[in-house]
């Protein structure tokens, strides 16, 4: 087992599992949109065609984990509240998603439990600050 010293020298994005882990992720998260009735508020908000953001979303969370920044270097000056600010995100959407992505992360079950709650946690908080009212 690591030391903690040799867990927070490791990046995020590698005790996930790398960008092969993010992308199981990202599958199960639209799966879910797509297959489970609880989560059709939010995916009504989403295109029709989910294959971009399932191509996007890994590489967004590979670099914002520690990862390579592709996702920087092809969207120069964006973040994801930029890009989500003309939604109209309310708190059962920003719920729904999060939810979403818990799931979607267990589910891929990581093998570094600690970062996989982590990583819940924090893209559940940054979904539930993007309600508005």
């Amino acid at each position: 087992m690591a030391t903690q010293a040799e867990t927070t020298a490791i990046s995020p994005f590698d005790r996930i599992g790398g960008i092969a882990a993010l992308r199981r992720i990202t599958d199960r998260f639209y799966d879910l949109m797509d297959d489970d009735p609880a989560y059709a508020a939010l995916r009504a908000m989403h295109a029709a065609d989910l294959a971009p953001m399932r191509a996007s979303l890994p590489s967004f969370l590979a670099g914002w984990s520690g990862g390579p920044r592709d996702w920087w270097e092809a969207n120069p000056g964006k973040c994801m509240m930029s890009m989500h600010a003309p939604l109209a995100i309310d708190r059962e959407t920003a719920r729904q998603w999060a939810e979403a992505m818990r799931r979607a992360i267990a589910d891929a079950a990581p093998a570094d439990l600690d970062i996989a709650a982590a990583l819940a946690d924090t893209l559940s908080q940054m979904a539930l600050g993007m309600a508005k009212g």
